[in-house]
Order: structure tokens, then sequence, then C-alpha cells
């Protein structure tokens, strides 16, 4: 982009912002002639996605500021006026909308100035007082009636990030038709109404809660739970150690886990709200590293589960004690995999397993999963990678009662156990997950023994996953090039092993590699830039961009049997695996 021009755009953004810390940002910018940043800053506006925004906080167009965050809410408004009311919750008179957020930088500032947003044009805000999680966010939607909803959080994205999903009144992200005509509605915003918050509050269109909603959403989560009285007479049985990596999860997962006579301790060091994560590198549960610090005092206080919430406490990761007094890392696949068959035995036991019982998972999550299902008459439904697919789901089952929706997960380490909730809950799975624990302790057993069970019943399932990121303006364009490529010459071996058939999911076609011809179309999944192999011994290889960061996420799923031995069967899937790491790389430049 030409100096002249991100001059202009650097200027019109001066004039507009209200902020005085993210005006003098650019400012300084422009005094220090920094080009290279200030085109960073201004070569494109900040998307809204299908999901939000997200994106590095500071000053710009191409930066979440409080500007960026008003424009994009004001044209959130303007969509939700124009669609009207139509939520499933209480039958209350006009329009409103609820804010939560979480411990990131300025994620109190935005969500205030979303809520004012929301009063300025007549929509009635509840704005959380302090810091909450994602699924309770979800849950209040549903629970105060309300058309749509924010959540101001990066997720588990590094401290400079910052961004917003957008929830609608069923208390899911929003998907077709409501993502595309919000973003149309942002990216026509000219005019932002204003209000102080002060005016917002007198007029009754900002209300502040907590406990009203804190409250009802514990004993929810509470309420889920299969075995209570199991947790009250052996709580004393297993001590856990707890991690909320400095977010929203503590304020929850210790009244809850407290209220069930559960001995949990929480790392101190990582307890409190804290946007800069000092203690780690990622504040993601799916990292290893972000757990030492929980593994270090489970050690030293002889705990047998290690459990970690990211910053909004939707992701939930856990480490289980070995005989050996070592701690082993539970996978997101494998948690999913060890929630189901618990939940799954427990309906059965209860005697309220229903006959048309659905799970739901994504695309890229293990084939274990619907192996299990398989094999314990639960139908498997897979969709897009995204809670907010699996939401859509449990909300067609409410509409046309086929399938009775039991649980739903996706290998990123989101777990979903009940249906107050329409996204990942990372509050519930911590609940469950120590019930879970306690029932195959009274059976003499630990989760890992279970899921070694698990594997002789159903063969040894492993993993891969590789992100590959491509920052800068050219980012894009080579992520472009690489999928446009994977299309144009689809590989015919992938790891040594032969590509029986290949799933276009932008195109919605079945394709076999090297066969002329348009291939076979599908309808059961929506358009995604999504690309999936599938491999004649049964292994599957998927590359999806992602929706939110600058990167190609790579995944792949194979099975070995257990016939020989669960030792031989693992050293049979890491060479598979090991195989395709090895092409993948040479397509990404590793």
């Amino acid at each position: 982009m030409e100096k002249n021009i991100i001059m202009e755009r650097a200027r019109e953004y001066i004039a507009r912002e209200k902020d005085e810390h993210f005006r003098a940002e650019v400012e300084e910018l422009i005094a220090a002639d920094d080009i290279k940043e200030l085109e960073d800053c201004f070569y494109r506006n900040l998307e809204f996605g299908t999901g939000g925004l997200r994106g590095i906080i500071g000053g710009g167009y191409n930066r979440i500021n409080t500007l960026m965050v008003k424009s994009a809410t004001q044209g959130l408004a303007n969509y939700v006026i124009k669609a009207g009311r139509a939520g499933p919750g209480k039958d209350r008179a006009g329009l409103s909308a609820v804010i939560a957020f979480d411990s990131r930088h300025y994620s109190a500032e935005f969500a205030e100035a979303a809520a004012l947003i929301f009063a300025a044009n007549g929509i009635r805000a509840y704005l959380f007082s302090d810091l909450r999680p994602t699924p309770e966010l979800s849950f209040a939607i549903r629970f105060l009636g309300c058309d749509t909803g924010i959540v101001v959080t990066a997720s588990h994205n590094p401290p400079r990030y910052n961004g917003y999903k957008a929830y609608w009144n069923d208390g899911a992200q929003v998907i077709p038709p409501h993502d595309t005509g919000i973003i149309a509605e942002v990216n026509k915003v000219t005019e932002i109404k204003e209000m102080s918050r002060k005016e917002a509050l007198a007029a009754g269109l900002l209300r502040i809660i907590d406990r009203e909603v804190d409250e009802p959403y514990q004993a929810m989560v509470k309420g889920r739970l299969f075995r209570p009285d199991l947790i009250r007479k052996s709580s004393g049985d297993v001590k856990i150690v707890y991690t909320p990596l400095h977010g929203t999860g503590a304020f929850h997962v210790e009244k809850i886990l407290g209220d069930l006579g559960l001995n949990v301790i929480t790392v101190p060091e990582q307890r409190e709200g804290n946007g800069d994560f000092p203690t780690v590198a990622f504040p993601n549960p799916e990292e290893a590293a972000a757990l030492d610090m929980a593994i270090k005092l489970a050690a030293k206080e002889n705990a047998g589960v290690v459990m970690a919430t990211d910053p909004d406490a939707d992701r939930f990761g856990i480490a289980v004690r070995k005989t050996s007094g070592d701690y082993e890392l539970v996978t997101g696949n494998q948690m999913g995999v060890l929630l189901a068959d618990y939940i799954f035995l427990s309906l059965k036991e209860s005697g309220k397993f229903p006959p048309d019982a659905l799970m739901v998972n994504t695309i890229v999550t293990t084939g274990m999963q619907k192996a299990l299902a398989a094999s314990r008459g639960v139908k498997c439904v897979e969709v897009l990678t995204g809670f907010k697919w699996i939401a859509d789901i449990m909300r067609r089952c409410e509409l046309t009662g086929e399938g009775t929706f039991v649980f739903g997960t996706e290998e990123s380490y989101g777990y979903l156990v009940e249906t107050e909730v329409r996204d990942k809950d990372g509050i519930s799975a911590s609940a469950l997950t120590a019930e879970m624990t306690l029932y195959w302790r009274s059976r003499g057993k630990s989760l890992l023994d279970r899921l070694t069970e698990l594997y002789v019943e159903l063969g040894y399932w492993q993993e891969l996953a590789i992100s590959k990121y491509f920052q800068g303006p050219e980012g894009p364009d080579i992520m472009k090039g690489i999928m446009d490529e994977y299309r144009k010459n689809p590989p015919v071996i992938l790891g040594g092993v032969k590509v029986e058939k290949v799933r276009d999911v932008l195109q919605s076609v079945w394709k076999t590699p090297g066969s002329p011809g348009p291939g076979t179309p599908f309808s059961d999944i929506p358009k995604s830039d999504v690309l999936q192999f599938f491999l004649e011994d049964g292994t599957v290889v998927s590359a999806r961009p992602s929706g939110t960061e600058p990167k190609i996420k790579f995944y792949a799923t194979c099975r070995a049997g257990a016939e020989n031995g669960l030792e031989e069967a693992k050293a049979a899937a890491g060479r598979k695996l090991e195989a395709i790491k090895k092409d993948i790389r040479g397509v990404i430049g590793e």
C-alpha cells in the first residue's frame, strides 16, 4: 500500500478514535515515520469474521481497539434490530444483549464500550460486573432470554491479542444466515451511536449482573452430574490441583468442586486474572508447558489429577498421575473418548440411555470416538470445526426430535455435557471429570487404566497436529496458494500409503486423486476451506486454514490394531504419523 494512503488512513483513525492511549500509539508511529509498522496497522481493516473479532491490541484499523469494537458492535446492533425479537427464552418486551469479558488487557474496557453501544441503540445491555467465562455467557443468553451476546476474549492466544465472540439468541456463536448478515451490517457502518454509562444506567438500558446468573449456572453444572452421592462418599480419595492459567475459571471451579466436597488446590501464582499471563508462554491447556507449574505442585501435594482451563474457561485439559509418580498429559482427543465412554455407561447404568442417543464431534477429531459410539449404540454426527456447528446439531435435534444430544466434543480440548450451554464448557467438564475419576477409582482404576482398556477393545488410535503460521500482509496469499495447490494436485500417496479419496469441503465434492471429472457432490456439511485425504489404511489427514489466526492447521488420525499388544500398536501408529508429518512439512517448507 502506498505511503500517502497509509498516512491518510492513519490520520483518519486519529480523528475518529476517542481512546487517548490508542490514538497516541498511532501519533507516535507517524512522528517516527515508522512506515513498516503503520502499514501493518492500516493495510486492511480488522475483519469481523464469522466468529467475531480477533487481533493484536493497538491503534489502527488492523488492530483491536475501542473504535473497532464500537464499530463492530454498531453493526451487530443494527442486525439485531432488523432481525427483531425471536429468542427462545423468557417473553420480555424489547431487545436485549449480555456481555462478558475475560482477564485480557482492555477486556473490561471493550466490554463496557460494547454494552454502551447496545444501550445507545435502545437494546438493553446486561454487563457482568467482573471476569466471567465464555460458557457462562452462553448460559446467560438463554437464561435471561437475550437476543444476542458478546464475550470479550481472545481465548488462548498470546497476551498481545484480544477480540470478541458474537452469539445469537440460542446461546451459540452465529452461523448462516446470521453470520453473513452481521458481517454485511458491520461493513456498512459509517455512524456509531453512543451513550455514557451514567445515561445508560439512568435509562435502564444498562444493568450490571453477577449472582443472579452465577448461582443458576453453578446449580446447573452440579445438576448434570450422574453420581453426586459417590462424590460425597469418596471426595477424599482424590486430591486435585487446578490452574485457571490467569483466566476466568477459578471463580466457578473452586466454588462448584468445593461445594461437592472435593479437595481442590489452585496454583496460587496462576489463580488471579492477569492479561500478561506471566508464568506461561501460551495460556493454553493444549500446550504441555502451560501445565508445568500445576504438575510441580501436584507432585508436591501428591495429587492424583491436574486440571487446567484456558483464559475464558471454555477449554479444559488434564494430567493424570501414573503408578510411577510421574504425570501423563491426556490429549483433547483422549479426553473426549473418556468422557463419552463415561457418559454412555452412566446413562445405561441409571436407566436413562435414550434409544436415539446422539453425540457430535468434528471432522478433524479422532476416529476412535466414532468407533466407540458405534460400539455403544450411539449415533455420531461429524460437523465442521467449531462448537457453533455442534450447537447447530443440538438445535436441529430440538426442532425435529430426530436424536437426543448426549455429548459434544472437539479435538482442541472442547467438551459439552449439558444442553443449557451452547459452547464448549471447561467448567462443567472439570466437574464431570472429577466424578469420572472417582468412579474409576472406586473400581480400582485410574483414567489412564480405563483408556488402556478402550485401546485394547477398539484398537490404538493416535493423532497428529501441525500448525504453520504465515504472518504479515503476504500471509493470506501464501496460505491460499498452499490450499489451491492441494486442490489442483491432491497427493496420490501420503506417508507411503495410497490416498483413496479426497473430501473437498469448500467445493462440496468427493474426488479420487488422478481421476478426471468434477467428483461426487455432497451436502451434509456446509462449505468451508477444508481438505481431507482418506488413506486406504483408514488414516485421515486434514488441512484447514484457521478462521481466527494466520495459520494452516494439519491434522491426522490413524489406528493400529492391538492384537499383538499395545506397545507394538503404538509403534506402528507412530511410524505412520512420522511419515505423514514428513510429507506435510515438505509442502509447507519446514
